[in-house]
């Protein structure tokens, strides 16, 4: 929690409780929409704050990169609170992420990137979804 307190004073934000909430929430659930963060906030009773708080809260730290956000087939807004260079496994039926470390993977798509040119446009950086279906009941936990 210090490091995200760190990082909030670093864009010249508050540590409010509802920003704290929302964070602890995330840290639990790592990629999560905002109506989840709102149930696991409300679940843990520390503080009041409406779904609408926190989906601008969630906005807030995505758009300053301290979590990155991504919107899933079902058309809601998931936030992730890894920022590092991962994959995400994205399960079609139940709308769940989860996280894949393939660094070697990562490293041949920038190594063909890098030798692309796409007319008027600088890569910027990666961004790779794999879309599945579940083979059996609940192979990943929501999240």
């Amino acid at each position: 929690m210090e490091t995200f307190k760190t990082l909030l004073r670093r864009h010249s934000l508050k540590a409010t409780p509802q920003r704290m909430a929302v964070h602890e929430a995330m840290m639990e659930l790592g990629h999560a929409s905002a109506d989840m963060v709102s149930e696991a906030i409300g679940k843990a009773g520390k503080v009041k704050v409406t779904v609408a708080s926190v989906y601008n809260i969630l906005s807030q730290l995505a758009l300053l990169g301290i979590y990155q956000h991504r919107l899933s087939a079902n058309n809601k807004m998931y936030f992730d609170v890894n920022t590092y260079r991962h994959i995400h496994l994205y399960d079609l039926k139940n709308n769940a992420y989860r996280d894949i470390v393939d660094d070697e993977l990562m490293d041949l798509i920038d190594a063909k990137l890098s030798r692309r040119r796409f007319r008027g446009y600088k890569v910027e950086g990666v961004d790779v979804q794999i879309l599945c279906q579940p083979t059996r009941k609940s192979i990943f936990k929501v999240s």
